[in-house]
């Protein structure tokens, strides 16, 4: 499976914080915020990815993640000059999926739960051409009317699903992670604009809907969906982390330490890129599950 992760347009919603910088490049209490989206295709056991952003900000990206060499990944990256719409994605990244299956995930949504890559990884098996061809993710909120909302049988397979509805048929919001098989970039291709000008990633689900495809798998109790779009959001994603770190002196989106965990890299390799951040309190954190997984610090002397 082929990741993107799209991390485009111009953050109006956080200005001035977003005229300088792209929002997914913000802190999120101690990392940036792209580490998340990018965490998440990791934990599904996804290495190879496509991160889209603007001409302007997408130096940024590979400044900090350069081409994911030393997470045991391969990142690429492409333009979005215009925020044409979500399913724009698999227009720009036709190339890059081919003719694998592919997730998508938004640069600046952030999930955490327990036994999250256990889910990803049955969902990944669960995408093929006689089974899933498209798996969303549901998340209960109370006002559903301001979001796309899914809604799913006794089985969780689609069969509603509505844009920002004035009576909604259930309180579960689609959150900006999607799973899709091989046709989704043939789908996308074919897609006309809508009134407001831009490709809509809900036009990509509403045809395996019809196709009777779709699956909704329900974040629940026990797991974290946060927003990002607002200053109060993202200082309320940012304290949301920092209690996890300090009571239970865990990290959310830690690459290095996700890629330990996932196989990617060896302990040994974990603690040299925790070494280079060692002045950091996220350094030596690194540093410390490296070592606790098996590294030997300055090779054993």
């Amino acid at each position: 499976m082929k990741g993107i992760i799209l991390a485009g347009g111009s953050g109006t919603r956080l200005h001035p914080l977003t005229l300088a910088v792209s929002k997914q490049l913000l802190p999120v209490y101690d990392t940036p915020m792209v580490y998340h989206p990018l965490s998440v295709l990791m934990l599904a056991g996804i290495r190879d990815v496509l991160l889209i952003s603007t001409p302007h900000d997408l130096p940024g990206f590979q400044r900090l993640l350069g081409d994911g060499t030393r997470y045991g990944m391969n990142i690429t990256y492409a333009e979005q000059a215009e925020p044409n719409g979500l399913a724009e994605a698999f227009v720009i990244g036709a190339d890059h999926v081919g003719d694998d299956t592919s997730a998508l995930v938004l640069g600046d949504n952030l999930f955490h739960g327990s036994n999250f890559s256990d889910l990803l990884h049955e969902c990944v098996d669960g995408i093929g051409p006689d089974a899933d061809g498209c798996v969303l993710f549901g998340y209960p909120v109370r006002d559903p009317e301001n979001y796309g909302v899914g809604e799913a049988d006794e089985h969780g397979r689609l069969i509603s699903l509505e844009e920002k509805p004035e009576r909604p048929r259930s309180n579960r919001a689609i959150t900006g992670l999607y799973f899709y098989d091989e046709q989704v970039c043939e789908i996308a291709k074919d897609l006309k604009p809508s009134d407001r000008g831009e490709l809509e990633i809900t036009d990509v689900n509403r045809v395996y809907l019809e196709q009777g495809r779709a699956r909704l798998v329900d974040l629940g109790r026990g797991f974290a969906w946060l927003d990002t779009g607002t200053h109060d959001a993202l200082l309320g994603a940012g304290q949301y982390m920092q209690v996890l770190e300090h009571r239970q002196g865990i990290r959310v989106a830690c690459l290095e330490e996700v890629a330990l965990r996932m196989g990617y890299i060896d302990a040994d390799a974990c603690y040299a890129l925790g070494a280079k951040l060692a002045k950091s309190a996220y350094g030596k954190y690194v540093m410390d599950v490296a070592t606790s997984l098996g590294a030997v610090p300055n090779g054993g002397r």
